[in-house]
């Protein structure tokens, strides 16, 4: 089975509360702030946008000390929201924190 990966920088504009689900695993929603110029046809397109995002385990308690507007790089996949949602979702299964941004 493939794999498709994603990897996206930006800024945190918002963090809920750690918490835990019933089997207790942590778990922590957030929010990143992405700008960045791309090229696309042959011409540069800046792009600015809010991402929705969810952390379990290490990468969430990680998060729950951060502070917003640090600025970090997530890896990891999309996903529906939920089974009734098909908004997309972003599952960080790494975050590293990038200085000097």
């Amino acid at each position: 089975m493939a794999q498709n990966r994603v990897t996206v920088s930006g800024k945190l504009i918002e963090l809920d509360a750690l918490r835990h689900t019933p089997a207790g695993v942590a778990v922590l929603k957030f929010r990143l702030q992405h700008d960045s110029s791309q090229m696309e046809a042959g011409g540069e397109r800046k792009v600015s946008c809010e991402i929705a995002a969810v952390a379990f385990e290490r990468e969430a308690r990680l998060l729950a000390a951060a502070r917003l507007g640090s600025s970090v790089k997530v890896n990891g996949f999309l996903a529906a929201r939920s089974r009734s949602s098909r908004t997309l979702v972003l599952h960080a299964t790494q975050i590293e924190f990038v200085e000097g941004e």
